[in-house]
């Protein structure tokens, strides 16, 4: 049960902050619900999240190989996954995701479509990857003593935090279309980023320490 409870929170906390930065797809997801409504918003955010899924799936299986060099150096790890997500956080808050904002086509919202398309939007950006494996070692997700049983309501947490956090952007954007500016999208960027940074710093502290004892 505590291997449990460490996996599913963990998986949450992952799923919301690989979903969070507003880049392309969540600029494409924001306009869905402000032109076609919020079911088109969210099936797109629904496609994100799959793919979410899928780079932490290669990520997870990827890790599994070296599981004994990442219990001797859990500390070096969890310090360069800090300096990733660093570098991750001062990009968004610098960012302008505005200015690669990909208007939809035409036509009548489609499930599938929209799904389709915000998994090909999220898949073609591979460095997500790199934001993935500083998030696992950030919050030490994988570790020796877990089983596979244990993974698998992990990452269903992984693919619920990143659809919950599609869910509440669809439900914020459709309450607020009447007031809606794209450009506020800098201020949630930069909060973004500075949550990014709040994490990157404990996890710096936390191997400091760590390499101190």
């Amino acid at each position: 049960m505590e291997n449990l409870l460490y996996v599913l929170w963990r998986g949450v906390a992952i799923g919301i902050l690989v979903s969070a930065p507003m880049g392309p797809v969540g600029m494409l997801c924001i306009q869905r619900t402000l032109e076609k409504g919020r079911k088109a918003g969210l099936y797109t955010g629904i496609g994100a999240a799959l793919s979410d899924l899928l780079y932490c799936l290669l990520t997870g299986f990827g890790l599994s190989f070296i599981q004994e060099f990442l219990e001797k150096n859990q500390n070096v790890i969890q310090l360069v996954g800090s300096a990733v997500l660093i570098a991750f956080g001062i990009y968004l808050f610098k960012s302008n995701p505005s200015k690669r904002l990909t208007k939809p086509k035409a036509g009548a919202a489609s499930m599938k479509r929209n799904i389709l398309t915000g998994f090909l939007f999220t898949v073609s950006n591979p460095l997500i990857l790199f934001l993935i494996i500083g998030l696992f070692a950030r919050f030490n997700f994988l570790l020796p003593e877990m089983r596979f049983y244990h993974y698998v309501p992990g990452y269903l947490c992984i693919f619920g935090g990143a659809l919950g956090w599609w869910w509440l952007v669809t439900w914020f954007v459709n309450k607020v279309r009447a007031h809606f500016n794209i450009r506020s999208m800098w201020l949630i960027n930069r909060i973004i980023g500075v949550i990014i940074l709040i994490f990157a710093a404990v996890g710096i502290v936390n191997s400091v320490i760590a390499f101190v004892k």
